[in-house]
This record gives structure tokens, sequence and C-alpha cells, in this order.
């Protein structure tokens, strides 16, 4: 089309001395029937316009090409070799936040670990912990009487936080499955096909890195899934494979009795994260009680009832604050198939939700 203008244009020049205005395309041929001069200056007007517009989209490709050249080649974003005292005291702050449940408090020890973040944007750490309080705030919302719909704005801010933890620590897995966790919310809010399929296979990703801690994490944010669903079926059997590599062998499906492995327990190497630990103080019951939910839900409560019973193991099991709430849950196993796949109301409530949608989902691990 431009070329089309362009040369109706340069003929068109000839209308001044009489000649009718003739369009051309560039495909159609400019036959010369004889060596005229008045024709072979247009034939030479046509070539210098074809040649032309040639150049312009030479140039449009490199300058496009320099573009990509010039992203890809900037120099990469180095992390930090040292933490600043504003970022251990943030630190501090958001630990004892988290230890203590103090969910309304979040907003305080975000703006405390914002403000480390700008002044040194290369700590891992810092940038992972801003991650997981937006993550907390959202996972938590149920505390909330009135919900609101910008909620769903942390996912968006848990995802560009772990996403830059990740780039900062690859080394790191617990970041790539807590990153691959939260663009699978993100991808679920915006109905976005593409981001969810790539949470999906971060996850993957963060499992073969990770198995230990990373077959919870997938199979955790996969158990609001309806019961039917692959998705939940692939999560539930997840929680089986992490109990499996921690303890080094098949855990019995009819009859886990996980009383024979408690002197597996150990805070070192990568199978640190099977037990209770200062980072998360009751991991292990919060783990038993979500599988257990996860197997109410799928209709296999008498199997649930025993991995509930694993939580009482634990040598902290008297200082759980939830530990009323897992008793209730052995007890009312049968009840709760029906309550656990009620669906949800507009907020996302229900009467009785498994671990994942309560307000402790976080805390039912990580407060003390």
């Amino acid at each position: 089309m431009i070329n089309h203008l362009i040369i109706e244009y340069v003929i068109s020049g000839s209308q001044a001395r009489g000649s009718p205005t003739r369009s051309l395309t560039v495909a159609e041929p400019v036959r010369i029937s004889s060596p005229s001069p008045s024709r072979g200056r247009r034939s030479l007007r046509i070539d210098i316009v074809n040649k032309n517009i040639l150049w312009l989209f030479l140039c449009i490709s490199v300058l496009t090409g320099c573009a990509y050249f010039a992203v890809q080649s900037a120099p990469k974003k180095s992390p930090s070799t040292t933490r600043r005292p504003a970022a251990e005291q943030a630190d501090a702050l958001f630990w004892k936040t988290l230890h203590g449940g103090q969910y309304d408090q979040i907003p305080v020890a975000l703006n405390a670990l914002t403000a480390a973040y700008i002044v040194d944007p290369g700590d891992a750490t810092t940038a992972a912990h801003i991650g997981w309080l937006h993550v907390w705030r959202i996972a938590e919302r149920t505390r909330m009487v009135d919900i609101p719909a910008t909620i769903t704005d942390h996912a968006v801010m848990g995802r560009r936080y772990f996403e830059e933890a990740v780039r900062l620590n690859p080394k790191d897995a617990r970041y790539l499955g807590f990153y691959g966790g939260i663009l699978l919310a993100e991808g679920s809010i915006h109905q976005d096909e593409k981001l969810t399929r790539k949470g999906y296979f971060t996850l993957m990703d963060s499992i073969k890195a990770f198995p230990e801690f990373n077959y919870f994490t997938a199979g955790y944010v996969m158990s609001e899934r309806p019961r039917d669903s692959k998705q939940f079926n692939e999560g539930l059997e997840y929680q089986w494979l992490n109990l499996d590599v921690c303890v080094g062998e098949k855990v019995n499906r009819h009859n886990p009795d996980y009383q024979k492995y408690m002197h597996l327990k150990t805070d070192k190497g990568q199978k640190r994260v099977c037990w209770n630990s200062w980072i998360a103080p009751h991991n292990l019951e919060g783990f038993f009680l979500n599988m257990g939910d996860m197997l109410v839900k799928a209709g296999d409560w008498q199997t649930a009832q025993k991995i509930y019973a694993n939580a009482r193991f634990s040598d902290e099991y008297n200082q759980w604050k939830f530990r009323d709430l897992l008793e209730e849950r052995i007890t009312q196993a049968e009840t709760n198939v029906t309550a656990f796949n009620a669906p949800q109301d507009t907020a996302g409530r229900t009467a009785q939700p498994i671990m994942f949608q309560s307000a402790f989902s976080c805390m039912g691990c990580h407060q003390e």
C-alpha cells in the first residue's frame, strides 16, 4: 500500500506536463517501450523509490534488532553478598509478626521490609520475605469480616517479589516452589491459562530440585481443587510422596503409622524441612492436618483419622494452638466429607473449610 502511494505520487509529477496520472503497484511490471528520455527518467525514479523503501525497512529491522540486543546485553542484577542492618531489623519484625500470628500487623512488617529492599534491592532474603507476607495476606483473607476485591493484588505483588528472589538466589528451591504456587494463584485470578501452566511447570521444577519441601508446596495449593479433578488427586499423591522422601521408604498407605519414623528427626540437610524447626515450629502437625483434610475431602475419612493422629507424635503437640481443632477433625472425619466438598460463597468462604482455605492456612505450621 505504501509503495503504491509513493509510486503514484512520483508518476503524477508528469501530470504537470499534460500526462495522465497512472497508479502502479510494486508487483506491476514497468514496461519501457522505447528509450525515450522521459520514460527513462520515470523508470529511474521508481527504482530510486524502491531502493529507498528497501533501506527504510532495513533500518527498521536494524533498529529493532538493536533494541533486542540492547535489552539482552544489559548487565544482570547482582545479588547482595552481605546484609544491611535495616534488612536484619526488618527480618526480626517479620519473624515476630509471623510466629505471633499477627495478621493485622502485616502492613507494618511489609513497610519495614519494603523500605529495606529499596535500599538494597539485591537482597534475595528480603525479597522473599516481602513475597511471603503478600502470600500470607491473601491466603488467610477469611480472617477479614469484609474481604475487598483488591485482596487479589497481593497475588500479583507476591509473585513479583518471589520472582525476584528466585532470580537473585536460584539455588534456594524453596523460593521456586513459592513462586510456582503464587503463579498458579495469579493465573486463576486472571483466568490466564498461560500463566497457570507456567505456575504448574515451575512447581514441577521445584519438586525436582527439593522434593522434601516442594511436594508439600505443590500438593497444598492443589488441595482446593474439586476432589474428582486430576489436580486434586495429583496433589494428594504428592503428600504421600513427601512422606516417602522424608523417611526414605514407601509409607504404608493403609496403616500410615508415623511413630516408627520419629527417630529420624534432624535439623541438617534437606530432610530438616520434614520436621519442626524454628522457622516452622509446628511443621509436622500442620502437615498432617492438611493431609488429613485432603483425605477426608477425597472421601477416605478412615485413613484420614490415622494421618491426623500422627500429629500427636510431635514433641511440640501439646503447645500447638490448633491441637483441639485437630482432635475435632478426628471425631468429625466422616461428617466432614460432605462439609469439605460444600461450595464456597462469593467471598470464598465455607462453613467448614479445609486447611488451605482457612484462617490458619499459614499459621497451622508457623505460629508459635
